[in-house]
């Protein structure tokens, strides 16, 4: 198990589920009132579902990175993180002001997970071909 990749996991599992639940609790009581609510909690609720799917493939590329030769898990990982930054964070900053604009900059997130797949299907390629790292076991 790759180490600094786990507690990349780690803090991204931890803001997936905190941001899930403010925006569950905290969001909805704050934009309530406003005309295009339901937009906005359905752009939170997608952002934090990617936000913790890709959480979790952040973890299981930690588990398998030291089983795989080359650099495919740590891209896929950066990967997957560049696009929670970027597909996730341009949703929650939309439902959060109401600013459409940063709908275009989304689909450059899911650019960013779809490489990180990619990354992973190359990389299992190599499965199995990785010689452990001294002091792992």
């Amino acid at each position: 198990m790759d180490r600094r990749l786990t507690y990349l996991a780690a803090f991204l599992g931890f803001t997936g589920v905190s941001f899930g639940a403010f925006g569950a609790h905290g969001l909805k009581a704050l934009v309530r009132e406003l005309p295009d609510a339901a937009d906005r909690l359905g752009w939170w609720e997608t952002a934090s579902r990617y936000h913790l799917m890709h959480a979790l493939a952040v973890l299981t590329v930690a588990v398998f990175a030291v089983h795989v030769a080359g650099n495919f898990p740590r891209f896929a990982a950066w990967a997957f993180t560049a696009g929670i930054v970027v597909f996730s964070g341009s949703l929650y900053v939309m439902a959060f002001t109401g600013l459409r604009q940063l709908g275009m900059v989304t689909p450059l997130g899911g650019l960013c997970f779809l490489a990180g797949w990619l990354a992973i299907g190359f990389g299992a390629r190599k499965l199995g071909t990785a010689h452990p790292r001294p002091g792992e076991p």
